[in-house]
This record gives C-alpha cells, structure tokens and sequence, in this order.
C-alpha cells in the first residue's frame, strides 16, 4: 500500500451487524488513502473473530455469520506489515456503525474534514429552465473542506409551487438524512434538483429545513449579481 497514513482515533467504534458488534473497540486506527474516504480498522482482539468465514472467493477476505445471515466479502484482513493485526468492515455490508452513542451513516467522520454554516446578507438567485426558482438576501452559506460552497434558502424566498417531494432520501455522516424535491419549470422536470435536512444533527443546526439547490445541475447561481462558476463534481448531471 503505497502513499497511505495510519493514525490512531480516540472514538469508541461499533459495527452491528445482526444485532451483535461485530467490531467493538475504543482503540480504533484511521486508514487514510489518496482519493478514497477513511476507513476504520479494528485491533483483531476487538473483533468477534469467531463470526468470519474465509471467503472463497477472495483472499484474505472473510464472510460475515449472524444467526442466519451472511455478508459475504464483508470483513478483511491487511497484507501491509503496518496494518497487520488490524480487521476492516465494509461500512454498506454492515447495518449500522456507532460513534460514542451516535449512530454515524455512509463512512467514518473524517476528523480532518470541516463544516461552517454562516448567515449571510448576499443576494442569491437561483435560476433553472430559464426562471428564477429562489431570490434570497438571507441564504446560510455551507462551507464544506474540498466541497463547492451551498447555498441554503428560506423556503419562503423558493418558488415552493414549482417543487414536487421526491421519494429520495441521503445520508451525510456531518449532517444527517436528507429529503429531496424535483422541479417542474415550462413543462420541464428537473428531477432531486433541491434538497433539505428537515432534522440536521445536533452539530449543523443552522440548515435545519433550509431548502439547497444543486450548483452543479441549475442554469446559474447569481450571487451579488456575479454568476457563480458552476462546479464539476460526482453530482454533475
């Protein structure tokens, strides 16, 4: 494993799986890789190794057995002499993970990472299928580290009669479940083009029920009359 950091976490780590934890240590290490989210790995005596079964499909992989159930390739072990002894979960084959007694979703918290939430005076204008869809001299600005800045609006400053409530639901580690919304704009569907946290967790407040639109699938984002330059990122449409 080439160009890797390792380093130790002070969180007391959990990954349930059937109702057991599988993996339950207060002793956890961060595995960090070029390009990839951080990984948990387990002390082997943290684990309840008598639940894995050697793959037979992978090497150095194991299968995941609780009271009937199986994830398979669920678990593995690491070849790197640093990592030795350490134990590793496939976050998605699990059916969740604790932090402390919260429960964290979709990979570790990165305590690296930053998020900042600041009210603001700017005037933003959302701007989709030719129309404007927001107008807001009172958005909260998202700063998220490596992320493109959001901005979150008022309901009451969206063109709420242009939104449709969509079936899709996310998971952020740093904010919690998000709900999403499709626009219909001139006979046009732009589909989970704007989300919201209707309940954020404890620590990003602020966006609570704040509604947010993808930068990167509007026509433009005007703040203070300067177009925004649209981002390139895995939402891209």
């Amino acid at each position: 494993m080439a160009d890797f950091r390792f380093e130790p976490s002070p969180r007391w780590v959990r990954a349930l799986f059937g109702g057991v934890a599988v993996g339950d240590s207060k002793r956890m290490m961060l595995l960090y890789e070029p390009g990839k989210l951080p990984l948990y790995c387990f002390p082997d005596e943290d684990v309840k190794t008598g639940l894995l079964s050697p793959s037979s499909h992978k090497p150095n992989y194991f299968d995941v057995r609780v009271a009937g159930r199986t994830a398979e390739n669920a678990a593995w072990r690491f070849d790197a002499s640093e990592l030795r002894g350490c134990i590793a979960f496939d976050w998605s084959s699990m059916d969740s993970w604790f932090e402390e007694d919260d429960e964290v979703f979709v990979h570790p918290r990165d305590p690296y990472k930053r998020i900042d939430v600041l009210r603001s005076s700017r005037h933003v204008r959302v701007v989709l299928g030719g129309d404007t869809i927001a107008d807001t001299h009172r958005p909260s600005l998202l700063f998220e580290t490596h992320l493109p800045t959001r901005y979150y609006i008022p309901r009451a400053d969206v063109r709420m009669d242009l939104l449709v409530p969509s079936d899709t639901h996310t998971r952020c580690p740093y904010k919690g479940v998000a709900s999403y919304w499709s626009a219909n704009v001139s006979g046009k569907t732009f589909k989970d083009v704007v989300w919201t946290y209707p309940v954020p967790i404890p620590e990003c407040p602020k966006i609570e029920q704040l509604l947010c639109f993808f930068n990167e699938r509007v026509d433009a984002i005007h703040v203070d009359g300067e177009i925004e330059a649209k981002p390139v990122t895995k939402w891209t449409g």
